[in-house]
């Protein structure tokens, strides 16, 4: 999935006004997203025609905590303009297993030797 023109046009004022030189276009950044989110690929996995997978996963990072994306996605939706579910994933610790030693608990010490000098 891609962005329209008026789909863009529509959400382009909700971005944030680029600083300095832009890696990758504002408008291919959203590309991506939509296209992680229809295939569900991983950011490694992002073909090279959206630009490097780290580049977008900081631009969007960076949008996700300001607010940006909500926005975004909020105006695309309101007019049916895309169908979006943005789900989270979380994982309960209790289902991954771990070594003791990874827990950060205290090593278990032998028992204290009294200090025996032989004669000599």
């Amino acid at each position: 999935m891609r962005l329209t023109d008026a789909q863009y046009e529509r959400v382009a004022p909700l971005l944030p006004i680029p600083r300095g030189k832009l890696r990758v276009p504002q408008r291919q950044v959203l590309d991506a997203l939509f296209y992680m989110a229809k295939e569900g690929c991983t950011w490694r996995a992002l073909p090279a025609e959206f630009g490097p997978w780290h580049t977008i996963y900081m631009q969007l990072s960076r949008w996700a905590k300001a607010g940006v994306l909500a926005r975004v996605v909020n105006e695309l939706q309101r007019d049916q303009l895309a169908a979006l579910e943005l789900n989270v994933l979380c994982l309960d610790s209790t289902i991954i297993s771990l070594h003791a030693d990874g827990t950060g608990a205290l090593r278990k010490r032998g028992a204290k030797r009294s200090a025996v000098r032989g004669a000599g």
